[in-house]
């Protein structure tokens, strides 16, 4: 019987984490003190001009780049739209052509994004494989480029199986051919360098609520002189990139918390990194047919994924929050039938085991306590699962 634990255990930061105690500190004051609009000229106003600024700068540090090339959105997912959209529409108007190369592991907010430009807009993407690992082959890449290329989006780290992606060497190809690189970085801005010189990057996303920041902000990094379209009309916000009174408390928030993250980094990866390698090995040496998905080492410290033959996620996840674990899956269910993720399905899951995913996703406040807990309760989790599958239980 698979009895509950007196402490919530969650394992889904990959999703989001919770917002950072000195996070909060930092935005209490632009809530009821310092309220005024940054656009106006009285000193209310000033105030939070000021406090936008000091946010941009501190953001620049991080990132190694000027002030001038920080631009703060609504979320991981409006800074991508902005990248992609806004180049791809500028570089057509100019002319230098309508073809984008991209990855079958992005997140949906780049690759509905690209598919929408192509259906609507008359764009061309070229979408090049990941081995079974869900890394991205450079030589593909370089095969795909054409005269018209104009855009290359690939994420840094993949938020369901947390490979991490060649991001350098795929800048560096680009800017040899004169080709404009984005990446989405919402995964990998609380573990990896985001120094955007050494990436070879021209925009970069990132979101605040994988960081310990507020849901509802985020950030784009636009190396200077990429042309860029907005994609919302309004005001001149934002150097005239992105329209909308500024949202001062969630900006201050953002830079807060990208600092504590640049600050803990190396302590805390080794940390987290340690607890997902216990966890990894004590499930794959507990639960037979079980595999480990995405790259075994190079891969995000809090993540470990998995695939559980003779097992669907629902009722995976359904018995650990039942037992005081939260975690994800790697699927998805949007009419009624679950299908494997369109991750999995690019690294060569077979369908079967692609429905049987689960991500379990470490966090600042994870213990080893925790993770003693979990590799505790799930080994008679999937036991139950598979019980309850006549077609697994009944091999011989």
């Amino acid at each position: 019987m698979i009895m509950p634990i007196k402490r919530s255990i969650y394992l889904d930061h990959a999703a989001s984490t919770p917002t950072d105690p000195q996070v909060v500190e930092a935005m209490l004051p632009y809530f009821t003190e310092t309220y005024g609009n940054a656009s106006g000229v009285h000193s209310q106003a000033r105030a939070s001009a000021q406090a936008i600024d000091d946010a941009r700068q501190k953001v620049a540090n991080v990132l190694g780049c000027t002030a001038g090339e920080i631009v703060f959105t609504g979320c991981g997912t409006e800074s991508d739209n902005l990248a992609i959209r806004g180049v791809a529409w500028a570089k057509k108007q100019a002319g230098e052509g309508n073809h984008i190369i991209t990855s079958p592991i992005e997140h949906h907010a780049v690759s509905h994004t690209i598919d929408q430009l192509c259906d609507k807009f008359g764009f061309e993407q070229t979408v090049v494989p990941v081995d079974h690992e869900g890394v991205v082959d450079i030589k593909a890449i370089e095969a795909a480029i054409r005269p018209e290329t104009t855009l290359i989006s690939v994420m840094y780290a993949n938020n369901e199986v947390g490979s991490l992606q060649p991001i350098a060497d795929i800048g560096a190809l680009a800017r040899s051919r004169g080709i404009t690189f984005h990446t989405d970085a919402v995964q990998a801005a609380g573990y990896e360098s985001l120094r955007v010189d050494d990436l070879n990057v021209d925009l970069l996303a990132i979101s605040g609520h994988k960081i310990y920041a507020p849901k509802g902000v985020g950030i784009l990094y636009v190396r200077r002189n990429t042309r860029l379209l907005p994609t919302l009309t309004g005001g001149g916000h934002e150097e005239n990139r992105r329209p909308g009174t500024e949202n001062v408390p969630y900006i201050v928030g953002i830079a807060k918390a990208l600092e504590l993250v640049a600050a803990r980094r190396d302590e805390e990866n080794r940390r987290q990194m340690a607890l997902r390698d216990k966890l990894i090995n004590g499930v794959l040496n507990s639960i037979p047919n079980s595999q480990l998905t995405g790259h075994p080492t190079q891969r995000l410290p809090n993540n470990a994924s998995f695939i559980f033959d003779g097992c669907e996620a629902d009722p995976i996840l359904m018995h650990l929050d039942l037992a005081g674990i939260q975690a994800a899956s790697g699927s998805a269910c949007t009419t009624g039938m679950p299908e494997p993720s369109h991750v999995l399905t690019a690294m060569g899951v077979p369908y079967d085991l692609g429905l049987s995913a689960l991500r379990l996703s470490i966090g600042r406040q994870t213990t080893e306590a925790d993770i003693d807990t979990v590799l505790t309760v799930l080994p008679d989790v999937i036991q139950k699962v598979r019980q309850l599958n006549p077609a697994y239980s009944m091999r011989p």
